[in-house]
Parts: structure tokens; C-alpha cells; sequence
């Protein structure tokens, strides 16, 4: 598996957000630091996914950033990411390696220490653990975790714990602390009036 950056940047792609300038401010000050996960809203055609994949996986070529697809995993294939993402609704873990192959980058969302566990035994690469803040980038979301519970899950497995929800760089020493690898975020920077020192933000609060 390639390394694992420790900033992980989630595609925003609604309506009057641009992910691609986002992701090219956060690369050139992320570099290698970064792993990039493209999500789309339900309701963007595969065509759509796809297309965007593509591009984002030519823009982190040459930094050597890991790209992943988040749920859509026949785009991760058909576009030459590294791996893919699975939510709770989503394929099972073992089942995602299945489509993706066994050396895929694979993360899984887990938000208590039981299915954290499971997941993992099943191969999950990492996992993105939350909400663990109130956060408006995703609806239907149940409630915050915060610290303790990412701790908990931490507590509980072997494999990088990426916090995510309502992250902000005063933040990510809370979480650091309760066993956090590192954080991912999406509103903090596609929201951001400057991403690229945004980004340094970020870094420098995990210590990059």
C-alpha cells in the first residue's frame, strides 16, 4: 500500500464550489501529505464521477499523491485511482476488495469500535472515523462523536484513524491527542478564501 498522507482532501462538488482550483492550491502546499478522495453528489452521473477522477488523479501524478474514489468504485477502476472509500451503506469491506483487488488503498467509515474492528479484520487499508463535529457538507449525518469517541475507535484497531467532520485546524490537536492519525476535511477548505494557507494551517496543526 502507498503511504498515507495525513491530510486527506474530500472533493466538494456543490453547486458553486470548484474542487479542482482547491485541490491545486492544497497540492502545492501538501504535496506527498495529502491523499485525495473524490465524492460526488448522488445525484452526478458515473460520466460525471468519471471524468472528474480523471483529472484529479493527472493532477496528483506528479506529486505522488494517492488518489481515491469515494462509494463508485468501478470509477476508481476505470479511472486508474489507487483505491476507493466504502461508507456504512456501501459495499462491504471484503467485498470492495473484491472489485478493487487485494493491494487496493481501501478506507471504510466507522464511527464505534465493534464495526471499526470488523472492517479492518476484513481489510480496510484505514479508516475515516465521525462526525466528529457538527458539520453542513453532508446531510442526514447522526450525531458527533467528537474526541472521545475517536478515541475509542482508535483504542480499538491497528490501522490509521482519519477524523473527519467539522475539522478545522484548532481542532486537530483534540483529536490528534485522542489517537487521530490524521484528519480529513472538505468545508474547511472548498470554503476556504485562501486554501493553499488553509492547507499550511492544517499541516501545521498535525504537525507536518
Amino acid at each position: 500500500m502507498p503511504s498515507l498522507g495525513r491530510l486527506h482532501l474530500i472533493t466538494d462538488t456543490r453547486p458553486g464550489r470548484d474542487p479542482l482550483t482547491v485541490l491545486r492550491a492544497a497540492l502545492a502546499v501538501a504535496r506527498a501529505e495529502l491523499v485525495v478522495q473524490v465524492r460526488v453528489e448522488d445525484d452526478a452521473t458515473d460520466r460525471e464521477a468519471y471524468d472528474l477522477t480523471r483529472r484529479v488523479v493527472a493532477l496528483c501524478a506528479p506529486y505522488d499523491v494517492t488518489c481515491l474514489v469515494n462509494d463508485r468504485l468501478h470509477v476508481a477502476l476505470a479511472a486508474g485511482a489507487a483505491g476507493g472509500h466504502v461508507g456504512a451503506d456501501d459495499l462491504p469491506v471484503g467485498a470492495a476488495h473484491g472489485v478493487l483487488g487485494a493491494t487496493a488503498v481501501l478506507g471504510a467509515t466507522a464511527r464505534e469500535p465493534g464495526t471499526a474492528a470488523e472492517a479492518v479484520a476484513a481489510g480496510a487499508s484505514y479508516l475515516g472515523v465521525g462526525p466528529c463535529y457538527v458539520t453542513g457538507t453532508k446531510a442526514r449525518l447522526p450525531a458527533p462523536i467528537g474526541p472521545a469517541g475517536v478515541r475509542a475507535v482508535a483504542d480499538a484497531v491497528d490501522v490509521p484513524v482519519v477524523a473527519i467532520g467539522g475539522v478545522t485546524a484548532a481542532r486537530v490537536p483534540a483529536l490528534l491527542a485522542a489517537g487521530a492519525y490524521g484528519v480529513a476535511v472538505v468545508g474547511a477548505l472548498s470554503g476556504a478564501a485562501d486554501p493553499a494557507r488553509t492547507t499550511a494551517d492544517l499541516l501545521g496543526a498535525l504537525g507536518c
